[in-house]
């Protein structure tokens, strides 16, 4: 399901964080998927592993990629630099993503073709060390599922 596929991007993009010109955000550098802590939505298989880097996260743009690892051990990896500003933008050919930041988290909309979206509220924990994201996805006929995605700064 695509979707899914949004939840690992969305993942990716929450944690971004304006902060006062000058100082360095507490999301750039690389994070690693807690399988332990995290709950996947019902359903669905979770990822062998999820690894995040951030290059950028300030108030113009945010640049990230993630890596999915699957069962095999396959990795693919998508790269995105987008906007930061609570306004809809493309991430591929059918689908949108809004990021709304706050002092310490970012509110991350997707939205699919069909009318399905992935909605995630991620913060920071542990002197900023841990990331804890909370999710929706609701799909096209209005049902929902929960999930919640913790990271570790590697």
């Amino acid at each position: 399901m695509k979707i899914t596929r949004w939840m690992t991007l969305a993942v990716a993009a929450w944690p971004l964080v304006a902060l006062a010109a000058g100082e360095a955000s507490p999301f750039v550098g690389k994070w690693e998927w807690n399988k332990a802590l995290s709950k996947p939505p019902p359903g669905e298989p979770p990822p062998a592993g999820m690894e995040l880097e951030f290059d950028r996260a300030d108030t113009l743009h945010v640049h990230w990629s993630v890596t999915v690892i699957d069962a095999t051990g396959r990795k693919t990896t998508d790269t995105y630099d987008l906007p930061a500003n609570g306004e809809f933008y493309p991430v591929d050919a059918d689908s949108t993503a809004s990021f709304q930041l706050g002092a310490n988290s970012l509110k991350a909309v997707f939205r699919g073709p069909g009318g399905e979206s992935d909605t995630m509220t991620c913060t920071l924990a542990n002197a900023n060390q841990r990331m804890i994201c909370n999710g929706e996805i609701t799909s096209a006929d209005g049902k929902t599922a929960s999930y919640v995605d913790v990271y570790d700064r590697k």
